[in-house]
């Protein structure tokens, strides 16, 4: 894990930072981290799921993937009959 320092942090930010942590029971280092992942987390682009996706989907439009065909999706196979009423 890497971790980082902010220095010249104003001290009423600090305070409200600190009061924060407290209503949710928690330390400031750990209030900051929630609010670093949660922001981060809400960008477009972030790297979770369907961001991931739109990213692949952007980096690869234009090549002609579009034109390929799909091949028609087979029917499942039946289920055993293991001799059960």
């Amino acid at each position: 894990m890497s971790s980082i320092t902010i220095r010249n942090l104003d001290d009423q930010l600090k305070a409200s930072l600190r009061l924060r942590a407290a209503r949710h029971g928690l330390s400031m280092e750990q209030e900051v981290r929630n609010i670093l992942q949660s922001t981060l987390a809400a960008e477009p682009g972030a790297v979770d799921g369907l961001d991931f996706a739109l990213r692949i989907n952007r980096r690869f439009k234009g090549l002609g993937a579009d034109d390929i065909p799909l091949q028609a999706r087979q029917s499942a196979r039946p289920l055993p009959d293991f001799g059960r009423p």
